[in-house]
C-alpha cells in the first residue's frame, strides 16, 4: 500500500465524515485575532443569486475581493492566475484564502509579486518544505513516535509539527515577525477550530502561524494552538473562501477554485488501488466549493487534473502554474466585462 494512497484514505474518512457534528462544544470567546465564520450551503448560495445588487453606479470604487481556494501542490495555479491578473493592473481591496490560498494570499498581501512567487513553488519547494521528510519513511517511523508518549512527550496528532514549513515561510518574508494588521492589503486566512468544530478567519497575528494554521492538513500536519482554539486546515469546511471575501466588505469577488474539475469518469478509471479513494475525495471538495463558488462574481478554475494535493514533482507545479495563467487569460473578458459595468478600474 503505498503512503500516499494510505494518507489520502485516512484524510478521505475525515472529509466524508460529518465534521459539525460534536457532541461536545466548547464556549469560544473569540479574541479581535479571529472572526467566527461558516460556509455557504446551498440554500444560501441560491438566496444569494436571486437577490438583486445594484453595484452601477456606486458613490466610490467598488471593493474587489479575492478567494484562493486550497489545493496542496495545485497551489502553483494561484500564482499563474495572479501573474496575468497583476499584468492587467487589477487591484484587490482584500484577500481571503485557504490552505496553500493562504499562503500565496499572504505573500501577494506582503507585496511579494507573482514573479517572485513562481521559483519557490515551480521547483516544488515549498512542498518539500511542508513535507520535510518524505511521508513512507514519516509513516515508518510512526512507532517511535509513539514510544516517546511512555516518557510524557505528548503532542499533538499529524505526520509533521509544521516548524519547519514555518520557519520557511518567514524566510520569505522582508521581517520574520510581520502581523497580518501591518499587510498592504487586508488578509484573512480560514481555519478550522477542532475544539468546537467551527471556522474562523485569522485577521491579526503572526501572518506566518497563520499560514501554518490554514495548511494544517489532518493527519499530514499536526494542528496549531492559537489563544483558545486548536487550528487546523480550513479545507475541511470552507475550501474556497467566496463568502468570505465579502464579509471581509467587498462587493465583488473574483475567486480561484483549484480542485480538479469533477467531470464523469470511465469505470476503468477506477481499477487502481487508492482510485476509488481519491475520487471520493474530489468529490466532497467539488460539494463543499459548489456553494461557495455560486456566490463569486467571477469563478476562475484552471484545469489541475491529475495533480496530487501531496505532489513534489516540479512537472506538476509547472503545469499547475501554467493552467492558472490559460485560466486567467480566458476569464479576462468577463472580469473586464464586470469592471466597465461596475465603474471599477484596472488602474
Amino acid at each position: 500500500m503505498r503512503p500516499g494512497s494510505f494518507l489520502l484514505s485516512l484524510l478521505l474518512s475525515l472529509l466524508c465524515g460529518s465534521v459539525q457534528s460534536f457532541a461536545y462544544v466548547m464556549p469560544v470567546f473569540a479574541s479581535d485575532s479571529v472572526q467566527l465564520t461558516k460556509a455557504a450551503d446551498l440554500t444560501e448560495a441560491i438566496q444569494f443569486q436571486s437577490q438583486e445588487r445594484k453595484l452601477e453606479g456606486l458613490a466610490s470604487r467598488p471593493k474587489i475581493g479575492l478567494a484562493l481556494g486550497g489545493g496542496g501542490a495545485r497551489g502553483a495555479a494561484h500564482v499563474g492566475v495572479l501573474k496575468v491578473l497583476e499584468r492587467e493592473g487589477i487591484k484587490f481591496d482584500c484577500v481571503v484564502g485557504t490552505s496553500i490560498g493562504s499562503v500565496v494570499g499572504g505573500f501577494y498581501c506582503l507585496g511579494v509579486k507573482p514573479e517572485e512567487m513562481e521559483e519557490p513553488v515551480v521547483s516544488a519547494r515549498v512542498m518539500r518544505q511542508f513535507m520535510t521528510v518524505p511521508i513512507a519513511f514519516q509513516v515508518m517511523a510512526l512507532p517511535f513516535f509513539y514510544i516517546s508518549r511512555f516518557f510524557g512527550v505528548k503532542s499533538y496528532d499529524g505526520l509533521y509539527g509544521g516548524k519547519a514549513f514555518k520557519e520557511h515561510l518567514m524566510a520569505g518574508m522582508s521581517t520574520r515577525d510581520v502581523e497580518i494588521e501591518e499587510l498592504k492589503i487586508p488578509f484573512a486566512a480560514v481555519t478550522f477550530n477542532l475544539l468546537d468544530g467551527e471556522t474562523y478567519l485569522i485577521k491579526k497575528g503572526h501572518l506566518a502561524r497563520a499560514m501554518t494554521a490554514s495548511c494544517a492538513v489532518p493527519v499530514l500536519r499536526k494542528p496549531i494552538p492559537i489563544d483558545d482554539y486548536l487550528m487546523s486546515d480550513g479545507g475541511l469546511v470552507c475550501n474556497l473562501p467566496v463568502k468570505q471575501c465579502r464579509e471581509m466588505g467587498a462587493d465583488i469577488v473574483i475567486a480561484v477554485n483549484i480542485d480538479e474539475p469533477f467531470d464523469k469518469q470511465e469505470a476503468e478509471k477506477f481499477r487502481p488501488f487508492g482510485s476509488v479513494g481519491r475520487r471520493a475525495i474530489a468529490w466532497k471538495l467539488a460539494s463543499i466549493d459548489k456553494p461557495q463558488g455560486m456566490m463569486a462574481d467571477i469563478l476562475i478554475h484552471p484545469d489541475t487534473s491529475g495533480i496530487s494535493l501531496i505532489s513534489t514533482k516540479r512537472a506538476d507545479a509547472r503545469r499547475a502554474l501554467l493552467a492558472g495563467e490559460k485560466a486567467a487569460e480566458e476569464a479576462l473578458p468577463a472580469i473586464r466585462a464586470l469592471l466597465k459595468k461596475v465603474g471599477g478600474s484596472t488602474d
